[in-house]
């Protein structure tokens, strides 16, 4: 598959940051469909429902890239992690935690739960933009993934 050809997981709940990172993702020219889930449970349920080589509502490309928010409601970012990685089908998905909490304990338990790298939310557009051109750079264009 292309690297365009997957689709990019969001779980974040603050909707202005799921704005920017939208406008930061088309100002880079990524081409591969975001789904957005707004809590650790919602994207947990759906994951549970469509299994990995299915889309969702808006595309059937199959996730390629987590990009996962630590603090939001119902589930957590680190419940999701822990979830994902006793998920068979699911353990290898590439999981990316853009987190505003550089606290140790943090960083600590999101490596040890799993994720593959761990970033600090950007405080503007740019910043976003940046990044937006790094995560695909590395984790869609360079990484070699396995077969999911």
């Amino acid at each position: 598959m292309n690297p365009w050809d997957y689709s990019i997981i969001v779980v974040e709940d603050e909707a202005s940051e799921v704005l920017m990172l939208k406008r930061a993702f088309q100002q880079a020219g990524l081409k591969n469909p975001l789904q957005v889930f707004r809590d650790g449970q919602e994207v947990i349920d759906y994951l549970s429902q469509r299994g990995v080589g299915v889309g969702g509502p808006a595309t059937d490309a199959p996730p390629g890239l987590m990009l996962l928010d630590l603090k939001m409601p119902r589930k957590t970012g680190f419940e999701v992690l822990e979830w994902l990685r006793h998920q068979p089908r699911l353990k290898r998905l590439v999981v990316v935690v853009m987190s505003n909490s550089l606290h140790l304990a943090d960083i600590s338990r999101a490596y040890e739960l799993g994720c593959n790298s761990y970033l600090s939310k950007p405080a503007n557009l740019d910043q976003f933009v940046e990044m937006a051109r790094l995560i695909n750079s590395y984790w869609l264009l360079l990484n070699v993934r396995p077969d999911l």
